[in-house]
């Protein structure tokens, strides 16, 4: 049997393989009780039940794409959005690229500037290592020691040899996030390390004369950041005018920053990904244009003149807003109604072909089995690939509540 078969095989036996339930849960123990009970209590289904196997070639054909597209965007002729943002020098942390994978192939959906989940995913690789599983994990090596250089990389890009000493890690509401755990995965990461790291709503942040402080107490000027490990989906920071400022003035090492969001991560991207005339006039070789037009789903700008054709062939596409993020705003073509259509009509959207992803059995309480689908995300820094895993779910898109679901080691076969 080869390695696709086998793949498929394992993938439609929801007994082939299962997590070691009682591994992952001496490793979460290990990060303390209070982190362990967070964890049970508000992600009850952050990790999946079985892993995801897929083929060598599907493996191989993701590789291809994700260096096609570093070398189209940094080919000195990619656009930078806008062009209101500067191209620093840091090369922004944690990129994902999405792809749905089945008989066809591999298909990138989308490249995210800010891909959670990095963290928890090498956890879980970390606590599965004696599972006897076949197949090999995509991860380098000391992951931890792998991201924690990341940063340090974008540190000593923006400031040279300066010593580091302090980081935010910032969104909104950050301990009513979901994956707040996996920020107190990061903030212990960095403790190690020798950094000072603060979990802070942006609200907190503030301008001083010597750069951007971060407000600990009711009175003083607070903590000096030297950078920021940015979690907001507010891509352009045009609601969190602080942070932008400090952003424009340089005062902060901002990672991912707006310009990663959109050099890479704005969903119109990839209507340039997937046009030929686009490609040859960007410089793209022969070789990679066929490469992603083999591997990116054909993607459009939405626009009024196209309204009669999308609607007519609405079943055939996935209508995404063009700055959205976790699935928000995402329609199946399939589900619209007139009314939505029409709003979408009015501009901000991509329509993408239809790239069906995979799919994985489950054992829902031990005895009934159903198919979960499933995503793979290549977690990515400068061009390199630093981990594959997977996400099971039910539904339109990810949710982190279906049941036997969650992020998914991923084994490669062959």
């Amino acid at each position: 049997m080869n390695d696709a078969l086998l793949a498929e095989a394992l993938n439609g036996d929801c007994h082939s393989a299962l997590l070691d339930h009682a591994a992952l849960q001496h490793v979460m123990q290990t990060q303390g009780g209070v982190w362990h009970g967070l964890v049970m209590e508000r992600c009850q289904h952050l990790f999946a039940d079985v892993p995801v196997f897929i083929a060598v070639a599907q493996m191989r054909q993701m590789r291809e794409v994700i260096d096609a597209v570093e070398r189209v965007v940094n080919n000195g002729k990619w656009g930078v959005g806008s062009g209101e943002w500067m191209q620093r020098s840091a090369k922004g942390v944690f990129f994902g690229y999405d792809f749905h994978l089945n008989s066809d192939g591999a298909h990138l959906i989308e490249i995210n500037s800010n891909a959670g989940g990095g963290f928890l995913n090498a956890l879980l690789l970390d606590s599965q290592r004696e599972a006897g599983w076949p197949g090999a994990a995509v991860a380098q090596a000391n992951l931890d020691q792998v991201f924690l250089e990341m940063f340090r990389n974008e540190w000593r890009l923006a400031r040279g040899e300066a010593a580091l000493r302090s980081i935010a890690i910032v969104d909104e509401h950050p301990e009513a996030q979901y994956l707040y755990p996996e920020f107190l995965l990061a903030q212990r990461m960095f403790e190690r390390a020798g950094v000072a790291a603060y979990i802070a709503d942006p609200a907190a942040l503030h301008s001083r004369s010597d750069g951007l402080g971060l407000y600990l107490g009711s009175s003083g000027d607070g903590q000096k950041i030297d950078l920021v490990y940015n979690r907001l989906t507010d891509f352009s920071l045009r609601q969190h005018l602080v942070l932008r400022q400090a952003y424009l003035d340089d005062s902060v090492v901002l990672t991912p920053d707006p310009a990663h969001y959109a050099r890479y991560a704005d969903k119109s991207n990839l209507a340039q990904l997937t046009d030929a005339e686009t490609l040859r006039a960007l410089g793209a070789s022969e070789a990679d244009l066929a490469t992603l037009q083999a591997g990116v789903p054909h993607t459009i700008i939405v626009c009024p003149e196209l309204e009669e054709m999308l609607w007519q062939e609405r079943k055939q596409w996935f209508f995404k807003p063009d700055s959205g993020y976790g699935s928000k705003g995402a329609y199946r073509g399939a589900n619209l109604t007139r009314r939505v259509f029409g709003e979408i009509m009015h501009g901000g959207y991509v329509a993408q072909r239809m790239a069906a992803p995979g799919e994985r059995m489950v054992c829902v309480e031990e005895s009934e089995a159903q198919p979960l689908k499933y995503d793979v995300r290549c977690y990515v820094y400068d061009g390199q690939l630093q981990l594959v895993a997977a996400r099971l779910y039910q539904g339109q898109t990810t949710n982190f509540r279906t049941p036997g679901g969650g992020f998914a080691p991923v084994r490669v076969l062959g």
